[in-house]
């Protein structure tokens, strides 16, 4: 009997990614993998079921849960609906722990082998895994794309017969996935981009997309491709430089984030009161908190005529890319646990070891596990 993979429709309020695009499905077929898709999973990013012409389209949720070795997601499943799981099945999704604390009770009470991709290690060999870096390339596109709609300049510099309009400014806070794909949008609509990030090894990427490196001469390079958090002597160093360039910035986009943890506050109100009226921020750290202190999440805030943009889901607004790329992740993180028809991860390959949130009844990711057990207590 092969394996079969089941692809739900996303519950998450807003979701529009599906787990599994058409063209993904086709090559899990040749792997000898029924898919199986429930009814309407892909509409909401333009993929109808008819797209998907070597999969099992089922429309009983039961069945689809229960009938299932391996279920893909986007968002993490409603309780409900993890407990329609099959016991000893597998879950591979964006799975929050670090939010989703009951559903990680739920998934160990259920006996649900989990794996986060967020928590694939972000090593050379992952790449082609790492689901946070594809959605971070679309949300970074998409910034620069919701900054220029909300601002009220050109960014390039046209020459007209009114006479030249100078570009805009753009100052890219954060030099990671998401940052550098921000950058290189908008040096493409023709902005003057000037890119910080604290990890002074982020200088040469950024100055290799046309961009300036904004330094503040603090190297501040932590572990996981992450950086360490500032003391506060380096931060006041870090706003007393950022505050120059802020002011004369004419759209800042922000995407300094980490995982499980507050987003840090690099933009204090004084920096947006220095700002020129019309200018616009785009704060994709806002599901963090934010890196603007004026950020709220999931609305558009106007402070002394600057715009503060709290978007919440970004990759989402990409539906019909960002599934595609998520999928092609997903089945590069599924085909080395498929042998000879099996399903056979190597807990010795730091990929599963390192992903995986719940085996056996038990909370395998210690920081998750921790958190679980200090609230418990």
């Amino acid at each position: 009997m092969p394996i079969r993979v089941a692809v739900p429709k996303e519950n998450f309020p807003g979701e529009r990614r599906v787990a599994l695009v058409p063209e993904v499905s086709q090559k899990m077929a040749k792997l000898d993998i029924e898919v199986l898709v429930e009814t309407g999973a892909g509409n909401a990013a333009h993929y109808p079921d008819s797209a998907y012409a070597s999969a099992r389209i089922v429309s009983d949720a039961s069945s689809l849960y229960g009938g299932a070795d391996i279920v893909l997601t986007v968002q993490p499943p409603a309780l409900e609906l993890i407990d329609r799981l099959r016991e000893g099945s597998i879950l591979v999704g964006m799975l929050l722990p670090y939010q989703r604390l009951e559903h990680v009770a739920r998934l160990k009470e259920r006996n649900i082998t989990s794996f986060a991709m967020e928590l694939v290690p972000r090593i050379s060999r992952a790449q082609s895994m790492d689901a946070l870096s594809s959605q971070a390339a679309a949300a970074g596109y998409k910034a620069v794309i919701m900054a220029a709609e909300r601002s009220g300049r050109f960014f390039p510099m046209l020459t007209t017969a009114a006479g030249t309009i100078r570009p805009s400014k753009v100052v890219v806070i954060g030099a990671g996935v998401a940052g550098l794909q921000a950058i290189a949008t908008a040096r493409r609509l023709g902005a003057i981009v000037e890119g910080y990030d604290v990890r002074a090894a982020t200088k040469e990427q950024v100055e290799s997309l046309g961009a300036r490196f904004i330094d503040i001469d603090v190297a501040a390079e932590g572990s996981g491709g992450y950086a360490r958090e500032l003391t506060e002597e380096e931060k006041q160093q870090q706003q007393a430089v950022l505050a120059e360039h802020i002011a004369a910035a004419n759209v800042v986009i922000c995407t300094a984030a980490l995982p499980g943890r507050a987003a840090p506050v690099v933009i204090p109100a004084s920096m947006v009161e220095a700002m020129k009226p019309g200018s616009v921020i785009i704060d994709l750290a806002a599901e963090g908190g934010g890196n603007c202190e004026l950020t709220r999440a999931g609305e558009d805030v106007e402070h002394n005529g600057v715009c503060i943009v709290g978007p919440l889901n970004v990759p989402s607004m990409l539906a019909v890319h960002a599934s595609e790329m998520y999928a092609k992740n997903l089945l590069n993180f599924m085909s080395p646990m498929i042998s000879d028809g099996k399903l056979v991860p190597d807990w010795e390959d730091e990929v599963f070891a390192g992903s995986v949130l719940t085996h056996e009844g038990e909370i395998r990711h210690a920081p998750t596990r921790a958190q679980l057990e200090g609230e418990a207590s």
